[in-house]
Protein backbone atom coordinates (compact mmCIF):
# COMPACT_ATOMS: atom_id res chain seq x y z
CA UNK A 1 0.00 0.00 0.00
CA UNK A 2 1.45 3.29 -0.91
CA UNK A 3 2.09 6.10 1.77
CA UNK A 4 1.38 9.45 1.12
CA UNK A 5 5.25 10.59 0.67
CA UNK A 6 5.34 7.70 -2.53
CA UNK A 7 2.02 8.54 -3.81
CA UNK A 8 3.61 12.14 -4.27
CA UNK A 9 6.72 10.70 -5.74
CA UNK A 10 4.87 8.84 -8.20
CA UNK A 11 2.79 11.87 -9.51
CA UNK A 12 6.06 13.88 -9.67
CA UNK A 13 7.66 11.13 -11.75
CA UNK A 14 4.94 10.36 -13.83
CA UNK A 15 4.43 14.11 -14.50
CA UNK A 16 8.50 14.21 -15.41
CA UNK A 17 7.97 11.35 -17.72
CA UNK A 18 4.66 12.92 -19.55
CA UNK A 19 6.59 15.83 -20.65
CA UNK A 20 9.47 13.69 -21.93
CA UNK A 21 7.48 12.72 -25.05
CA UNK A 22 6.49 14.33 -27.84
CA UNK A 23 3.27 13.67 -29.92
CA UNK A 24 4.45 12.36 -32.72
CA UNK A 25 6.16 9.99 -30.99
CA UNK A 26 3.24 8.02 -29.99
CA UNK A 27 1.40 9.26 -33.26
CA UNK A 28 -0.28 12.47 -32.53
CA UNK A 29 0.60 15.46 -34.35
CA UNK A 30 1.92 18.55 -32.54
CA UNK A 31 -0.66 21.30 -33.90
CA UNK A 32 0.83 24.74 -34.14
CA UNK A 33 -0.94 26.30 -31.08
CA UNK A 34 0.52 23.37 -28.67
CA UNK A 35 1.77 24.82 -25.14
CA UNK A 36 1.92 21.59 -23.26
CA UNK A 37 5.47 19.99 -22.77
CA UNK A 38 5.77 16.64 -24.21
CA UNK A 39 2.15 15.14 -23.38
CA UNK A 40 -1.32 16.65 -22.22
CA UNK A 41 -3.11 14.22 -19.57
CA UNK A 42 -6.08 14.05 -21.60
CA UNK A 43 -3.82 12.32 -23.95
CA UNK A 44 -1.82 10.17 -21.86
CA UNK A 45 -5.43 8.63 -20.09
CA UNK A 46 -6.82 8.09 -23.95
CA UNK A 47 -3.37 5.70 -24.60
CA UNK A 48 -3.82 4.04 -21.73
CA UNK A 49 -6.92 3.54 -21.39
CA UNK A 50 -7.96 5.41 -18.52
CA UNK A 51 -10.10 7.93 -18.12
CA UNK A 52 -8.66 12.05 -18.06
CA UNK A 53 -10.14 12.37 -14.28
CA UNK A 54 -8.74 9.45 -13.07
CA UNK A 55 -5.30 9.84 -14.17
CA UNK A 56 -5.59 13.86 -13.29
CA UNK A 57 -5.81 12.39 -9.35
CA UNK A 58 -3.21 10.39 -10.02
CA UNK A 59 -0.54 13.00 -11.10
CA UNK A 60 -2.04 15.08 -8.21
CA UNK A 61 -0.88 12.50 -5.79
CA UNK A 62 -4.72 11.93 -4.67
CA UNK A 63 -5.31 8.70 -2.38
CA UNK A 64 -6.21 5.75 -5.48
CA UNK A 65 -4.45 2.52 -5.98
CA UNK A 66 -3.34 2.12 -9.79
CA UNK A 67 -3.62 -2.09 -10.25
CA UNK A 68 -0.81 -3.42 -11.99
CA UNK A 69 -2.64 -3.66 -15.22
CA UNK A 70 -2.66 0.39 -15.04
CA UNK A 71 0.72 1.01 -14.06
CA UNK A 72 2.05 -1.36 -17.13
CA UNK A 73 -0.50 0.48 -19.90
CA UNK A 74 1.23 3.80 -18.45
CA UNK A 75 4.46 2.52 -18.50
CA UNK A 76 3.93 1.26 -22.39
CA UNK A 77 2.48 4.77 -23.26
CA UNK A 78 5.16 7.08 -21.40
CA UNK A 79 7.58 4.46 -22.56
CA UNK A 80 9.57 3.85 -19.22
CA UNK A 81 12.60 1.47 -18.90
CA UNK A 82 12.36 -1.68 -17.51
CA UNK A 83 13.83 -0.01 -14.27
CA UNK A 84 11.57 2.98 -14.49
CA UNK A 85 8.88 0.48 -14.62
CA UNK A 86 9.73 -1.20 -11.64
CA UNK A 87 9.90 1.56 -10.20
CA UNK A 88 6.50 3.19 -10.21
CA UNK A 89 5.56 -0.35 -9.49
CA UNK A 90 7.50 -0.14 -5.95
CA UNK A 91 5.71 3.45 -5.57
CA UNK A 92 2.28 1.94 -6.09
CA UNK A 93 2.47 -1.55 -4.38
CA UNK A 94 6.09 -1.63 -2.43
CA UNK A 95 6.87 -4.11 -4.65
CA UNK A 96 7.78 -4.69 -8.42
CA UNK A 97 6.57 -7.62 -9.62
CA UNK A 98 6.42 -9.84 -12.89
CA UNK A 99 9.94 -8.50 -13.56
CA UNK A 100 11.31 -8.64 -16.74
CA UNK A 101 15.07 -8.94 -17.73
CA UNK A 102 16.71 -5.37 -17.56
CA UNK A 103 18.89 -4.21 -20.76
CA UNK A 104 22.63 -5.63 -19.95
CA UNK A 105 26.27 -5.80 -22.07
CA UNK A 106 25.96 -9.88 -20.98
CA UNK A 107 22.88 -11.50 -21.01
CA UNK A 108 21.78 -13.16 -18.22
CA UNK A 109 22.39 -16.72 -18.61
CA UNK A 110 25.57 -16.27 -19.28
CA UNK A 111 26.38 -13.21 -15.97
CA UNK A 112 25.28 -16.14 -13.89
CA UNK A 113 27.27 -18.81 -14.98
CA UNK A 114 30.24 -16.52 -15.37
CA UNK A 115 29.76 -15.38 -11.47
CA UNK A 116 29.46 -19.18 -10.19
CA UNK A 117 32.38 -19.78 -12.53
CA UNK A 118 34.29 -17.29 -10.45
CA UNK A 119 33.73 -20.08 -7.35
CA UNK A 120 35.16 -23.16 -9.09
CA UNK A 121 37.88 -23.51 -7.03
CA UNK A 122 36.36 -22.64 -3.61
CA UNK A 123 36.13 -25.35 -1.29
CA UNK A 124 32.60 -24.45 -0.33
CA UNK A 125 29.95 -25.01 -2.79
CA UNK A 126 27.75 -22.40 -5.22
CA UNK A 127 25.07 -22.82 -7.67
CA UNK A 128 22.63 -20.63 -10.10
CA UNK A 129 19.05 -21.61 -9.98
CA UNK A 130 15.95 -19.71 -11.54
CA UNK A 131 12.28 -19.00 -10.15
CA UNK A 132 11.86 -22.56 -11.22
CA UNK A 133 14.55 -24.02 -9.07
CA UNK A 134 15.74 -25.30 -11.96
CA UNK A 135 19.72 -25.49 -11.44
CA UNK A 136 21.81 -23.57 -14.17
CA UNK A 137 25.01 -23.20 -12.67
CA UNK A 138 27.32 -25.07 -10.52
CA UNK A 139 31.00 -25.22 -9.49
CA UNK A 140 33.06 -28.41 -8.68
CA UNK A 141 32.60 -28.42 -4.31
CA UNK A 142 28.93 -28.57 -5.34
CA UNK A 143 30.14 -32.32 -6.10
CA UNK A 144 31.09 -32.98 -2.49
CA UNK A 145 28.71 -31.39 -0.44
CA UNK A 146 25.56 -31.76 -3.06
CA UNK A 147 25.23 -34.50 -5.84
CA UNK A 148 26.89 -34.71 -9.26
CA UNK A 149 24.17 -33.11 -10.51
CA UNK A 150 25.94 -33.16 -14.51
CA UNK A 151 25.08 -36.93 -14.41
CA UNK A 152 21.22 -36.07 -14.36
CA UNK A 153 19.10 -35.80 -17.04
CA UNK A 154 18.45 -32.16 -18.10
CA UNK A 155 14.87 -32.76 -16.37
CA UNK A 156 16.00 -33.54 -12.58
CA UNK A 157 18.53 -31.05 -12.28
CA UNK A 158 16.08 -28.77 -10.72
CA UNK A 159 17.11 -28.24 -6.61
CA UNK A 160 13.88 -28.72 -5.31
CA UNK A 161 13.11 -31.92 -6.95
CA UNK A 162 16.68 -33.41 -5.91
CA UNK A 163 15.76 -32.47 -2.64
CA UNK A 164 12.26 -34.25 -2.70
CA UNK A 165 13.64 -37.33 -4.44
CA UNK A 166 16.67 -38.09 -4.53
CA UNK A 167 18.06 -40.72 -1.85
CA UNK A 168 21.59 -38.82 -2.42
CA UNK A 169 19.70 -36.11 -0.70
CA UNK A 170 18.29 -37.81 2.34
CA UNK A 171 22.39 -38.71 2.84
CA UNK A 172 23.72 -35.85 1.87
CA UNK A 173 20.86 -33.37 4.47
CA UNK A 174 21.90 -34.16 7.70
CA UNK A 175 18.38 -31.96 8.42
CA UNK A 176 16.48 -33.37 4.93
CA UNK A 177 13.02 -33.05 6.13
CA UNK A 178 13.75 -30.00 8.29
CA UNK A 179 15.50 -28.55 5.04
CA UNK A 180 13.31 -29.54 2.56
CA UNK A 181 10.31 -27.89 4.48
CA UNK A 182 12.05 -25.09 4.29
CA UNK A 183 12.76 -25.08 0.70
CA UNK A 184 9.11 -25.77 -0.03
CA UNK A 185 8.08 -22.72 2.04
CA UNK A 186 10.86 -20.57 0.38
CA UNK A 187 9.43 -21.69 -2.90
CA UNK A 188 5.54 -20.92 -2.20
CA UNK A 189 7.41 -17.21 -1.49
CA UNK A 190 8.72 -16.86 -4.87
CA UNK A 191 6.25 -18.44 -7.02
CA UNK A 192 3.49 -15.45 -5.60
CA UNK A 193 5.59 -12.96 -7.85
CA UNK A 194 4.91 -16.00 -10.96
CA UNK A 195 1.19 -16.72 -10.01
CA UNK A 196 0.19 -16.83 -13.50
CA UNK A 197 3.13 -18.93 -14.48
CA UNK A 198 1.91 -21.90 -16.50
CA UNK A 199 5.76 -23.43 -16.58
CA UNK A 200 5.55 -22.73 -12.53
CA UNK A 201 1.82 -24.41 -12.34
CA UNK A 202 3.15 -27.32 -14.26
CA UNK A 203 5.72 -27.79 -11.96
CA UNK A 204 4.04 -27.36 -8.66
CA UNK A 205 1.64 -29.99 -10.03
CA UNK A 206 4.22 -32.54 -11.02
CA UNK A 207 5.82 -32.61 -7.56
CA UNK A 208 2.57 -32.88 -6.25
CA UNK A 209 2.31 -36.01 -8.10
CA UNK A 210 5.54 -37.27 -7.23
CA UNK A 211 6.12 -36.45 -3.97
CA UNK A 212 3.86 -36.91 -1.02
CA UNK A 213 5.93 -34.97 1.30
CA UNK A 214 5.54 -32.11 -1.55
CA UNK A 215 1.97 -32.37 -1.66
CA UNK A 216 1.73 -32.09 2.24
CA UNK A 217 3.51 -29.46 2.48
CA UNK A 218 2.87 -27.60 -0.16
CA UNK A 219 -1.06 -27.77 1.14
CA UNK A 220 0.22 -26.36 4.72
CA UNK A 221 0.80 -23.02 3.34
CA UNK A 222 3.95 -22.01 5.07
CA UNK A 223 5.89 -19.23 3.70
CA UNK A 224 9.78 -18.49 4.05
CA UNK A 225 11.51 -15.64 2.23
CA UNK A 226 14.81 -16.34 0.70
CA UNK A 227 17.24 -15.69 3.63
CA UNK A 228 20.37 -17.34 4.98
CA UNK A 229 20.09 -20.35 6.69
CA UNK A 230 22.44 -23.10 8.50
CA UNK A 231 22.37 -26.35 6.48
CA UNK A 232 24.09 -29.35 8.06
CA UNK A 233 25.87 -31.60 5.81
CA UNK A 234 27.37 -34.92 5.48
CA UNK A 235 30.05 -35.08 3.92
CA UNK A 236 31.95 -37.77 2.94
CA UNK A 237 35.77 -37.24 4.46
CA UNK A 238 34.99 -34.41 6.57
CA UNK A 239 31.94 -35.82 8.40
CA UNK A 240 28.65 -33.70 9.77
CA UNK A 241 29.78 -29.85 8.76
CA UNK A 242 28.01 -26.24 8.90
CA UNK A 243 27.05 -24.30 6.31
CA UNK A 244 25.22 -21.12 6.06
CA UNK A 245 23.51 -20.37 2.95
CA UNK A 246 23.78 -17.35 1.39
CA UNK A 247 21.28 -16.31 -1.59
CA UNK A 248 22.22 -13.33 -3.76
CA UNK A 249 20.58 -11.99 -6.34
CA UNK A 250 20.68 -8.79 -8.76
CA UNK A 251 17.83 -7.02 -10.48
CA UNK A 252 20.00 -7.80 -14.20
CA UNK A 253 19.84 -11.77 -13.49
CA UNK A 254 16.09 -11.48 -11.58
CA UNK A 255 14.30 -14.30 -11.51
CA UNK A 256 17.70 -16.10 -11.19
CA UNK A 257 20.56 -16.10 -8.17
CA UNK A 258 23.05 -17.64 -6.74
CA UNK A 259 23.12 -19.30 -3.45
CA UNK A 260 26.71 -19.20 -1.47
CA UNK A 261 27.57 -21.32 1.27
CA UNK A 262 30.11 -19.98 3.94
CA UNK A 263 31.26 -21.85 6.96
CA UNK A 264 30.40 -20.28 10.39
CA UNK A 265 33.03 -18.67 11.86
CA UNK A 266 34.68 -20.71 14.98
CA UNK A 267 33.14 -24.02 13.37
CA UNK A 268 35.97 -25.38 11.12
CA UNK A 269 39.23 -24.86 13.52
CA UNK A 270 42.17 -26.71 12.43
CA UNK A 271 40.80 -26.50 8.91
CA UNK A 272 42.07 -23.87 6.57
CA UNK A 273 40.02 -23.04 3.67
CA UNK A 274 42.56 -24.31 1.39
CA UNK A 275 42.71 -27.83 2.83
CA UNK A 276 39.43 -28.83 2.98
CA UNK A 277 39.93 -31.73 -0.03
CA UNK A 278 43.42 -32.38 0.15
Amino acid sequence: MSTDASRQELATFLRSRRERITPAEVGLPAGPRRRTQGLRREEVAVLAGVSPTWYTYLEQGRGIQPSQEVLDSLARVLRLSEDERRYVHSLAHGVAIQTSPLDADVPAADLIKQVVELFDESPYPVYAANHYCDLLAWNRAALEWYDDWGALRPEDRNIVRWMLLSPVARVRLADWEEDTRDAVARWRSESARHSADPVLRARIKEFTRLSPEFRTWWGQHQVVEHRSKVRRFRHDRLGVRNLKIVPMISPETVPAGVVLHVPLAGQWSGTSVGSVFR
